[in-house]
C-alpha cells in the first residue's frame, strides 16, 4: 500500500507529533508499505529553522526507507498573532507542490494541528481519487480560544469554518483520546466516521532501567538524589512556574532535585523564576538527544506532568505515555476532570494534583520521597499499564487496519476501535 503521510511535524523534531509520526511512518515502511512524508522545515520547539535547512524552498530526502519531502515556512521565535496565521499558511502553500510530485497514494494520513492542512489533503485526495484520514492530536480552534491564545472573533470563524470543512471531508477521523470522541459526537460528527486510537510509546525502546551507575545522573551531579523531572514543551499551557514553586517550597531538603529539560527560550523565563524565589534546588537543562532519553527518564525518581488548570479536557500531553513506559512514578498537576487525569489514575502509575497548586505539588513530591516502596509500586504499574493499552505494534496495526478499511472502503474493523474504558 502507498501511504502518504501529511504532518507539519516530523524528524529531527525531539517532542510532540514529530516523534509519533516518523515512528509510524518508519513502522509502516517495515511491514511493506510505501511511504512518504510532506513536512516543514524542522523548527519545533525553539521555533527556527534548524541549521541545514535553512534558506531553502524544498529538501527532499530519504531515512529509514521513508522519502522526507520538506517545504519552507515561515516562522518566528517569539510568534505573534500574525506570525501564526502566516506560519499555517505559508506551509499549506509551500507543501502542496512537493505533494503533488511522488507516487500516487492509495491513503493519506494527515495530521492536525496544522488544521488549515485539510485544504491540500482533500484536494490530493480529490485528485487521487482516494481516502483521507484525518489524525486529531488536538481540536482546532476550541483548544487555542479555551487557554486564550486565538482571541480574534474573525480568525476564531474561519478556524471553526476550516474544523467542519476537515470533518465534513475526510473519510474517517482517528483520535487519540475519548474525549475527542464526545467533542465530535457534540458537532454532529457521525459516530461510525470516528475511529480512537490513542498516542504510543515504543515500550522497547522506552523501558525501565536502573538508577545505579546512571551516566545522566552522574554528569549532572544527581547521585543520590530524589530526582523530579519535567521533559518538554515550555509553553502557555503548561505553566512549569508551578514546579519551580513546588520546588522552591521543598528547597530545605537538599536530597530532592527538581529537573527542567525543555527549549533554551523556556529554560530563560524559568531561570529568572527559579532567580526570583529562590529555587536553587531547580537544575534547567536544554533538550537530549533522542537516543540518549531512556537513560535521562531512568535517572528520575518521579515524572512530571503539569497543565494549566484552563487547558481544555480532552488535551492528552504524549508525555504521559513515555513517562508510563520509562516504569515511573508519575505526578500530574492537571485538570481533574481532564483526559490526561483519567489515563494517569487509571494507569494506577501516578498522582494527580490541583494544577497552578504548587503546594499541592510539592506535598506530592514530598509524599513519595518519605515512601520508596510506594514510588516502586506506582512505577511498575506505570510500565504494566503503558505495555497493555500504549505499546506501538500495537497502535501501528490499528494505523495499518484503519489505512486497508479505506482503501477497501468498508468499515473499520472493531479491533482498531479503543473502548473508553481502555484509555
Amino acid at each position: 500500500m502507498r501511504i502518504l503521510i501529511y504532518s507539519y511535524n516530523y524528524y529531527p523534531e525531539p517532542i510532540g507529533i514529530a516523534p509519533l509520526m516518523t515512528e509510524l511512518a518508519e513502522g509502516l515502511v517495515k511491514r511493506g508499505h510505501e511511504v512518504r512524508v510532506v513536512t516543514a522545515m524542522p523548527n519545533y520547539p525553539e521555533r527556527q529553522i534548524y541549521e541545514g535547512y535553512r534558506g531553502k524552498l524544498y529538501v527532499n530526502e530519504y531515512k529509514n526507507g521513508v522519502q522526507i519531502q520538506r517545504s519552507y515556512v515561515w516562522i518566528r521565535p517569539q510568534p505573534n498573532l500574525l506570525d501564526r496565521v502566516l506560519l499555517d499558511a505559508s506551509f499549506v502553500v509551500s507543501s502542496f507542490l512537493p505533494a503533488l510530485f511522488g507516487f500516487s497514494p492509495d491513503v493519506i494520513l494527515s495530521t492536525s494541528p496544522s488544521l488549515p492542512v485539510c485544504i491540500p489533503t482533500t484536494l490530493l485526495g480529490w485528485l487521487h481519487d482516494c481516502p483521507v484520514v484525518l489524525n486529531l492530536q488536538d481540536i482546532l480552534p476550541e483548544a487555542a480560544v479555551h487557554v486564550g491564545l486565538l482571541k480574534n472573533k474573525f480568525l476564531i470563524q474561519v478556524f471553526a469554518t476550516l474544523e467542519k470543512f476537515a470533518y465534513r471531508t475526510a473519510t474517517k477521523i482517528s483520535v487519540i483520546a475519548d474525549g475527542f470522541v464526545d467533542n465530535l459526537r457534540s458537532k454532529g460528527v457521525p459516530a461510525n466516521k470516528i475511529v480512537q486510537i490513542p498516542n504510543w510509546v515504543d515500550v522497547n525502546f522506552i523501558h525501565p532501567l536502573p538508577k545505579e551507575n546512571n551516566a545522566f545522573r552522574k554528569a549532572h551531579n544527581l547521585d543520590g538524589k530524589f530526582v523530579v523531572l519535567y521533559s518538554g514543551n515550555i509553553a502557555l499551557t503548561q505553566g512549569l512556574e508551578t514546579v519551580v514553586k513546588a520546588a522552591a517550597a521543598l528547597r530545605d531538603l537538599p536530597d530532592i532535585a527538581f529537573v527542567i529539560v525543555g527549549e533554551a527560550k523556556g529554560l530563560q523565563r524559568l531561570q529568572q523564576e527559579c532567580q526570583d524565589i529562590g529555587a536553587d534546588n531547580v537544575l534547567l537543562l536544554p533538550f537530549q538527544p533522542r537516543e540518549k532519553l531512556p537513560e535521562m527518564l531512568a535517572a528520575a525518581d518521579v515524572g512530571l506532568v503539569v497543565q494549566k488548570k484552563n487547558v481544555i479536557s480532552f488535551n492528552m500531553p504524549s508525555k504521559i505515555q513515555v513517562l508510563l513506559a520509562s516504569g515511573r512514578a508519575l505526578v500530574a498537576s492537571v485538570p481533574d476532570n481532564g483526559t490526561a487525569a483519567r489515563a494517569i489514575k487509571q494507569s494506577g502509575g501516578g498522582v494527580v494534583v490541583t494544577p497552578e497548586d504548587s503546594q499541592a505539588l510539592a506535598a506530592a513530591v514530598l509524599d513519595l520521597y518519605q515512601h520508596p516502596e510506594k514510588v516502586k509500586t506506582l512505577g511498575y504499574n506505570s510500565r504494566q499499564f503503558a505495555i497493555e493499552q500504549y505499546s506501538f505494534d500495537q497502535a501501528l496495526n490499528n494505523y495499518e487496519s484503519l489505512c486497508y478499511s479505506v482503501k477497501a472502503q468498508t468499515p473499520v474493523i472493531e479491533s482498531t476501535v479503543v473502548s473508553k474504558q481502555q484509555v
